[in-house]
């Protein structure tokens, strides 16, 4: 059941940060963002495991988010941010193989919640890359590549120092951003949380860790039964060069990262255009 009244909260949360020229006041939008999203989620669990008839109203749901199309260029890098955003909000995920959509499994509430926060920052993100690259900054810098090399009838596998190409900096920047992004909704769930602990005391808290962990082994169930996923999806390829200048100018980003204005999901579902 989609709670069309917390995304309106959360959208002017948004609109908030993005009124506001102070770092640290759009730190605390963000972090408001997603905390509301986690209290919505901490009271649809208790509701559900108190009420039997809440508990069969309301069930896990697959849903498919489209990244971008095939051939886009970074769409690894969406696909980390979504699913940064993602393990902050309770949602498991599948990414298709060429990394142009995920499978979201989960509580609709949060799924709203984790496309309404995605949306906002991978705008952010793809904005700040740019900003880096036309700075210049990553010129003069080096990425360590994993490349095969061949001596006569062997084949082996060495770490070469290469000047740092402009997407490869990109793809270092914008993974260092969607782990930064990560970390920092963790610490805002993680927040709300202890808030919500806090403010029960005795039972109340209890009964929020217990419904938590019945929420988080409802949807381990469910993702059992209903995924047909293979193998094991990585935010990164080891031949794709490592930066560490470009990574640390990503995490900044990341660090500075305010939440957009109140915009629609996108035209497919938040996917960029090419």
């Amino acid at each position: 059941m989609r709670d069309d009244k917390l995304l309106t909260r959360i959208g002017g949360l948004l609109r908030q940060a993005e009124g506001t020229d102070n770092e640290h006041e759009a730190e605390a939008f963000m972090a408001a963002a997603q905390r509301l999203a986690t209290a919505a989620s901490i009271d649809l669990a208790m509701a559900r495991a108190h009420d039997p008839a809440a508990r069969r109203a309301v069930a896990p749901v697959i849903r498919q988010i489209e990244i971008g199309r095939a051939g886009k260029r970074g769409l690894r890098t969406y696909v980390q941010l979504f699913v940064q955003i993602a393990r902050a909000n309770d949602l498991t995920c599948d990414v298709a193989s060429n990394s142009t959509f995920v499978i979201a499994y989960g509580f609709e509430t949060d799924i709203d919640a984790t496309e309404a926060l995605y949306t906002s920052l991978v705008i952010q993100m793809v904005a700040a890359s740019d900003a880096y690259l036309k700075s210049g900054a990553y010129k003069g810098e080096t990425a360590r590549q994993l490349v095969t090399r061949t001596e006569g009838f062997i084949r082996r596998r060495v770490v070469e120092e290469k000047a740092l190409s402009p997407i490869t900096a990109r793809l270092n920047f914008q993974s260092a951003f969607a782990a930064r992004i990560g970390a920092r909704l963790s610490q805002a769930r993680e927040t709300e949380v202890s808030a919500q602990d806090e403010g029960g005391r005795g039972g109340r808290a209890t009964s929020t860790a217990v419904a938590l962990r019945d929420k988080e082994l409802e949807i381990r169930d469910f993702y059992r039964t209903a995924s047909k996923a293979r193998g094991t999806w990585r935010p990164s390829s080891a031949t794709a060069g490592y930066s560490s200048a470009a990574r640390q100018a990503g995490d900044r980003a990341g660090r500075r990262a305010r939440l957009g204005a109140d915009r629609e999901f996108g035209t497919t579902r938040g996917a960029l255009e090419s």
